[in-house]
């Protein structure tokens, strides 16, 4: 089998070959793998070889060795582990042959399946020999300048995928050694200095110990910034990145290089190439990063733990500002039309936020003047830059500081909306949406937005909203943060009663024109009107979104007329489905926590219908948006809601079982609770179906983790709905409860999400077992008692456990509570063998207001128990 002319036909032109050639491919893979490994590193190293068949071998020998998905990715490693020694060591030998091609996709593919290998193996103790031999291409007298790069971006993508604790720290000294030597300017190849440029940014990771030794460090530091002015373009934008990297991963050794940094950053965002002055610009944005986190952390603790917060950003503050704000001078034409764009401008905008976040009220008396001098310059490049300026400093700023300003800059802001360039209008209006976001609040005692001035705002918003999409896009995200204001005090929010029917009917008007190339218009128009829906006053209002509702209710069905000839299509019908439906929820929730029930009541057989039309169009983004709404539909018919049962279950079902789209699944859980809580013991005759699918679920090591915390919750919502009933799920129920409790003493306690995940996994299972034991009360309650050791014994662990949240602190006492109450006397011998509830309540009773008192109650119940 001539492997040459295989990975050839591979590519063929002519369908028939591919396929055939194919298939060669795999069988030859599945027959003999070990061969077929080595056969496609003997054809990457041969420069005999077609340039084609020599990329598709580096491809597939690649692909052979690693995959996105973790499962993937552990059977491949497996393979490889399996494999001859001595076919591994011919491979290896060939990789490192092919280093030294004079073809450089066959130089660049080998370093990067190199890596791969390393990562299989160094973590075991193995191919320890190859770091040294990667060292000695460096180090061989008349090594070609190809071989030195390549080996430089093998060392690099090596250090990319092997963790820093399975380098021997000589190893590592040697890398570095290796990696700077190539940078230097006595380099005569670009090529090699830009490897080890990329190489190094690869390697900073390890280098902890070379950061921690001042003399290596300014070493490192010496030759980082003389290649930031190298003469390449390509090598002062790597050089650049690692300067970034360096500020994140070292801040607290920067100190006696920032002088320098700054000249470097302030000449290259003054005069340099853009890709090179968007870095020195990250540089900054990423000291303000660690500096925002080091005052975060800092909060709340002594001034004396804040040492390692060297306030570089304050220091800089005269100088690095008025680079910054020179920077927004320097828009691109027509950027407004892409929110795609990052140049300069955009760049040096987002870091004058950051700098805003890091020093407070210091950025103001900076940046006003810069806003004064060019706010009403003929350049529009003037206009834009200065309410760029503006809006970028609303945040980080005292409101005391700011309040003043915004309210006398707000009427120029919105007669900005006017202005005859749409760049500045874009900007106008995302500045109006940043004061709305941070600023208005209807409580304060001088409020930004108050009744001598919403009439102007409501009417220049509303009439820009016609504006060009992009610029009406920004007005609808003005629109909702203005509504936004309003949530915390809902008794305020009748001052927009008044503006209701022009902004509905405006926010539906920009809904309408949005074409499918600007679909984000139409969403942030919705999200908008759900807003303004949330904070509307009912009774007051129960009319106007009545007949929104209408409205609404009527969209959605024109959806069902619209052609499908194509996958955009029928995207674009799915996305708009999920808006309206979206939609739908906010109005039903809005409604059915009010006196205008009936509303809902009257209309709630057309919405059904509606919705289990959207399911048969089977597409799971509206799945998840139709799926919501009728969880808030079920909770607004009540028991009511059991005749839609038989249409809807099979979607339901079909929510439940979705594996792979694992956020339908746990909505479709969700919605399995506001279904038992609407129906409480209609849903019965659905619980044989609804616990087989959950219980699969739970076995599934397919279905994402975080689906699971809601399935055990939901087991405590079924209880809590069909009672005494559970009893036949209970021997498959607790099992599972019991499994879980378990898993968690083998959560990783070092990683924070694997901390999270584990608090809400204990909620989910305190959150079952208070259903359960709730459900049961009464003439059947001593079916727990053979469930009670366990409880005790799993809240006891995490009584001890001190990652554990306020909400699981909750529902642990909130479960002691229900034990005692179910079980009563019964418990007494539970109770007084696992003293350590007496600590736990007592340490409660100190918390805030709502555990202390599900504590009080918790107390109350376990003394009548034991009375």
């Amino acid at each position: 089998m001539d492997i040459t002319q295989i990975l050839l036909a591979a590519q063929s032109p002519d369908a028939n070959q591919r396929t055939v050639a194919e298939s060669n491919l795999t069988q030859f893979q599945e027959q003999n793998l070990p061969n077929f490994l080595l056969s496609l590193s003997v054809e990457l190293s041969n420069d005999e070889k077609p340039p084609e068949s020599r990329r598709l071998a580096g491809i597939i020998l690649k692909n052979s060795l690693d995959a996105k998905d973790s499962a993937k990715k552990e059977l491949l490693l497996q393979q490889w582990v399996t494999v001859d020694p001595s076919i591994k060591l011919k491979i290896k030998d060939s990789l490192l042959l092919t280093l030294g091609s004079s073809v450089h996709d066959a130089r660049h593919t080998s370093s990067q399946v190199i890596a791969k290998v390393a990562s299989i193996e160094i973590p075991r103790r193995e191919w320890q020999d190859l770091i040294a031999k990667l060292l000695g291409n460096m180090t061989t007298p008349g090594a070609s300048a190809p071989l030195k790069q390549a080996t430089l971006e093998a060392l690099g993508y090596v250090c990319e995928e092997v963790s820093p604790q399975h380098l021997e720290q000589d190893q590592v000294n040697a890398v570095l050694t290796a990696v700077v030597q190539g940078m230097s300017q006595t380099e005569p190849s670009p090529e090699v200095r830009l490897a080890a440029v990329k190489a190094l940014y690869n390697a900073l990771d390890f280098a902890e110990s070379n950061f921690a030794n001042e003399m290596e460090r300014n070493y490192i530091m010496k030759v980082v910034c003389e290649t930031a002015t190298s003469k390449e373009v390509d090598i002062r934008q790597a050089a650049f990145e690692c300067l970034v990297a360096i500020a994140s991963t070292y801040y607290v050794h920067l100190e006696p290089y920032m002088q320098t940094i700054f000249n470097l950053t302030a000449n290259a965002v003054k005069g340099d190439e853009e890709q090179v002055a968007l870095q020195a610009v990250e540089f900054w944005s990423t000291i303000c990063d660690e500096e925002i986190e080091l005052q975060d952390e800092c909060d709340g603790a002594d001034d004396a733990n804040s040492s390692a917060h060297f306030r570089f950003i304050e220091k800089a503050l005269p100088s690095l500002v008025p680079m910054l704000l020179e920077t927004l001078l320097k828009q691109e034409e027509d950027q407004d039309q892409d929110d795609t764009v990052w140049n300069i401008s955009m760049s040096g905008g987002t870091c004058l936020g950051l700098v805003a976040r890091t020093v407070g009220d210091s950025v103001v008396p900076l940046v006003m003047p810069f806003v004064e001098a060019n706010i009403t310059k003929p350049d529009w490049h003037c206009r834009e830059a200065a309410t760029f300026a503006f809006g970028s400093i609303l945040e980080g700023p005292s409101v005391e500081k700011l309040a003043p300003l915004v309210q006398s800059g707000l009427d120029f802001l919105l007669n900005t909306m006017n202005d005859p360039n749409s760049q500045v209008k874009d900007t106008t209006a995302w500045t109006l949406g940043r004061v709305f976001e941070l600023l208005h609040s209807p409580i304060s005692a001088n409020p930004i937005i108050n009744n001598a001035n919403l009439p102007r705002i409501m009417a220049v918003l509303l009439e820009s909203s016609k504006d060009v999409p992009n610029v009406a896009e920004k007005v609808c995200g003005a629109i909702y943060f203005l509504a936004q204001g309003y949530e915390d005090a809902e008794s305020m929010s009748s001052v927009l009663t008044p503006f209701l029917p022009n902004a509905i009917a405006a926010l539906l008007s920009a809904a309408d024109r949005a074409d499918t190339t600007h679909f984000r218009l139409r969403a942030s128009a919705y999200e908008a009107l759900n807003e303004i829906v949330r904070v509307s006053n009912i009774p007051e209002t129960a009319g106007i979104i009545g007949q929104l509702l209408q409205e609404i209710m009527r969209r959605l069905n024109l959806t069902f007329d619209i052609q499908i000839l194509s996958s955009g299509d029928k995207e674009k019908q799915s996305d708009l489905q999920a808006l309206l439906c979206g939609v739908l929820q906010v109005i039903i929730q809005k409604l059915s926590n009010s006196d205008a029930k009936s509303i809902i009541a009257q209309a709630a057989d057309q919405l059904m219908h509606l919705f289990l039309r959207v399911f048969a169009c089977h597409s799971s983004t509206v799945h998840e948006e139709a799926m919501l709404a009728i969880g808030a539909l079920a909770y607004a018919t009540g028991p009511e809601f059991v005749k839609y049962m038989p249409n809807f279950f099979s979607y339901l079902e079909a929510g439940l079982q979705n594996y792979e789209e694992y956020q339908v699944c746990s909505i479709s859980v969700g919605v399995v609770g506001d279904i038992c809580r609407a129906l409480e013991d209609k849903v019965l005759p659905f619980c044989d179906r609804i616990m087989t699918v959950l219980l699969k679920d739970l076995s599934n090591s397919m279905l994402n983790r975080s689906v699971k915390p809601p399935i055990f919750s939901c087991f405590g919502d079924i209880a809590l709905a069909i009672g005494e009933n559970f009893e036949k799920y209970l021997p498959y129920a607790m099992p599972m409860l019991q499994g879980a409790a378990e898993l968690l003493g083998t959560l990783d306690q070092s990683d924070d999400d694997m901390v999270d995940y584990g608090n809400q996994l204990r909620r989910g299972i305190f959150e079952a077992y208070s259903g359960i034991l709730q459900g049961i009360k009464g003439p059947k309650a001593q079916l727990m008692i053979p469930y009670g050791t366990h409880l005790l014994q799993f809240t006891e662990a995490v009584f001890r456990d001190r990652s554990r949240d306020e909400s699981v602190t909750k529902a642990a006492v909130a479960v002691l509570g229900d034990l005692a109450d179910t079980l009563g006397p019964s418990s007494k011998d539970l109770l007084g063998s696992n003293l350590f509830h007496i600590e736990f309540l007592r340490e409660c009773m100190d918390s805030d207001d709502e555990v202390s008192e599900t504590a009080a109650w918790a107390q109350g119940m376990i003394s009548q128990a034991m009375a």
